[in-house]
């Protein structure tokens, strides 16, 4: 299907600075044509008022409801969008040339690219919602209003303090998933720390303890390094060697018997093991440290 460009409509509710559309704000906008949709040279901000909508964005699937603010950035596709009959939402239009303009007044970085492309889509909370109201019902009324002197300048200024706000409300999400990420790596490496404590020495293979954890034998050992500067192979190692010293020193197990035990083919691969890790057989080392 073709690819139509997506401009700025026109209407009451729609209010320009200037003639142009360099710069544009819609209090209402309703649902989007069919068909597949690409801005140009506009990035859009985007705050759903009500009900919910649903598009493709450059193939990743985005849902919005109520409250949830949006970053649409130029030379992205829009296609697939559905929306449900109540949908409206209020939207900032920005050119390119008119985002220069705009970040005069602020310090929009273009470090938070990358991130904002990722990651286009934040909720509000019911404070931010009050708060970006505050700032786009002082924006609409005074671009109604394009008598003072310095109009144009009073404009680019409450964008620019309203896209600083949006974009604060942003990376706190940021740091949030940032936070809940590093929680939910340091439980994975403590559940395998237990594993590993449970196995007794028995399970010795990183890909049977990712198995168990639902995640890669790779993406473990990037985990372990990252939370305790040990690769997983060291852990199981060290407790697998703890298992195997105190069978040799506090039971009467045979070989074949802690062989049997430890998960070990035979007690030839065993007493292999232990030379090679203890530097001894496991006889030497029962008859050196037995009680």
């Amino acid at each position: 299907m073709e690819i139509h460009d997506l401009k700025p409509r026109s209407g009451s509710d729609t209010l320009r600075l200037g003639d142009s559309d360099e710069l544009v704000v819609m209090e209402n906008f309703g649902s989007l044509p069919q068909g597949e949709i690409r801005l140009e040279d506009h990035g859009i901000v985007v705050i759903c008022t009500d009900g919910m909508a649903q598009f493709d964005y450059d193939g990743q699937q985005i849902q919005l409801h109520k409250n949830d603010l949006y970053l649409y950035m130029s030379h992205s596709v829009v296609t697939n969008f559905m929306s449900s009959s109540d949908f409206n939402c209020r939207q900032i239009w920005f050119s390119r040339g008119e985002l220069w303009n705009i970040n005069k007044y602020g310090e929009i970085s273009l470090s938070d690219l990358p991130y904002l492309k990722q990651h286009p889509k934040v909720h509000l909370s019911d404070d931010d919602v009050s708060l970006l109201d505050d700032y786009f019902q002082l924006l609409c009324r005074r671009m109604r209003d394009q008598s003072p002197m310095l109009y144009s300048d009073i404009v680019r200024s409450l964008v620019s303090t309203m896209m600083l706000e949006m974009l604060c409300m942003m990376r706190r999400q940021e740091a949030e998933n940032t936070v809940a990420t590093s929680l939910h790596r340091q439980r994975l490496a403590n559940e395998f720390m237990r594993l590993v404590e449970q196995s007794d020495g028995r399970i010795r293979r990183v890909d049977d303890y990712a198995s168990q954890l639902n995640v890669t034998p790779k993406y473990l050992s990037t985990l372990l390094k990252e939370t305790m500067s040990r690769r997983p192979s060291e852990m199981i190692k060290l407790f697998t060697l703890k298992a195997i010293e105190r069978r040799l020193r506090f039971t009467d197990m045979t070989m074949q018997e802690i062989a049997n035990d430890l998960n070990f083919p035979n007690a030839s691969f065993f007493g292999k093991y232990v030379k090679e890790h203890l530097g001894m057989t496991p006889l030497e080392y029962r008859k050196k440290f037995q009680k």
